[in-house]
């Protein structure tokens, strides 16, 4: 089983956010407001990485510290996609590639998220 290709992406969006100022995150923190729970998908192999936009401002690889405001499960090929700006977060939820529990509109903040990190990579 081959590595997540989406690993690197996480980790490029935890230290991303280390690496802002105080106000940077404070704006982003303002602009999202929620913890995503994001579970990718590669085989039978899951990667459980946590993007807090609402209190710490931090990425980490784990479940969520207090409860997730969006949980997001897909596959690794399908998060990659979506990084890469090939398929937004709502053509992959219609089409059942992407299943997301709890405040759906939420999940609609994070493809800025992604594409802001992905044009770092």
């Amino acid at each position: 089983m081959g590595e997540h290709k989406s690993k690197a992406l996480f980790q490029q969006i935890e230290s991303g956010l280390k690496e802002m100022s105080d106000k940077e995150k404070k704006d982003i923190i303002k602009k999202t407001n929620g913890i995503f729970e994001m579970h990718i998908k590669q085989g039978s192999d899951e990667l459980v990485y946590t993007i807090d936009l609402k209190k710490e401002g931090a990425a980490y690889e784990g479940k969520a510290k207090q409860k997730a405001d969006v949980t997001i499960t897909t596959s690794d090929e399908t998060f990659m996609q979506m990084a890469d700006g090939q398929l937004n977060g709502q053509k992959a939820f219609m089409s059942g590639k992407l299943k997301v529990k709890g405040n759906i509109m939420l999940s609609t903040k994070l493809d800025s998220v992604l594409k802001s990190q992905k044009a770092k990579l």
